[in-house]
């Protein structure tokens, strides 16, 4: 405890405050545990989608297989595209730890660009799918995979919003320790996206179409 050079004020009421201490440091790290504390319930969600695809993954009801329905050349491009965008993420965080606000726009959107191209292609995809006869009223294996990956999809498709509304932030008012926060904050986000993405790819798309 530190002694202001206002101590004493005018009733008489001596006053103190914790050097350095201006407030900042209580809401950022209680933002940053809150966050933390969502991306675990996200966890939680995922690893529910996942245990369910891993019980109706074999439940064809007579329809098409996953060997049948997935192209992995196109499920290649879009698992590039996300990894790619979270590069580019860590490309914008760099040039927001040196200040630099016009670069940190400019790489944030390559990473929304990134990001709308995966987007894209996986609602192609579904779109295919639905075409084909494959909707996800057709099988259990079919509703685990429409929920599984359209959840991830949904998810983001709320980062790329996320990611527009803070690029207004930060060209409106400049990299302050709020809007870094956010950036800290999305970044965690994009990347536990990508981290699902892969575990998709993996269990979803290349353990049920290789042999």
């Amino acid at each position: 405890m530190t002694r202001s050079p206002e101590a004493l004020a005018d009733d008489g009421v001596l006053k103190f405050y914790v050097a350095g201490d201006d407030g900042h440091g209580h809401a950022e790290g209680g933002t940053m545990i809150g966050f933390w504390i969502y991306l675990m319930s996200d966890c939680l969600i995922f690893a529910s989608l996942f245990a369910c695809y891993a019980v109706y993954g074999h439940a064809y009801a007579a329809g098409p297989s996953p060997a049948d329905l997935f192209e992995l050349p196109t499920v290649a491009l879009n698992t590039a595209l996300l990894l790619f965008s979270s590069i580019t993420y860590g490309f914008a965080m760099l040039a927001m730890e040196k200040n630099n606000r016009a670069v940190t726009i400019f790489w944030m959107l390559v990473t929304a660009a990134f990001g709308m191209g995966f987007v894209y292609l996986e609602l192609n995809e579904f779109a295919h799918l639905i075409h084909e006869g494959a909707g996800p009223q057709r099988s259990a294996f079919l509703s685990s995979f429409f929920t599984l990956v359209g959840t991830h999809g949904l998810h983001v498709s709320v980062g790329i919003l996320w990611m527009f509304v803070l690029m207004i932030q930060v060209a409106w008012k400049g990299l302050g320790p709020e809007n870094k926060r956010r950036l800290m904050c999305l970044s965690m986000f994009w990347h536990f996206l990508d981290v699902v993405w892969i575990g998709v790819f993996s269990f979803v798309y290349l353990v049920s179409v290789l042999p």
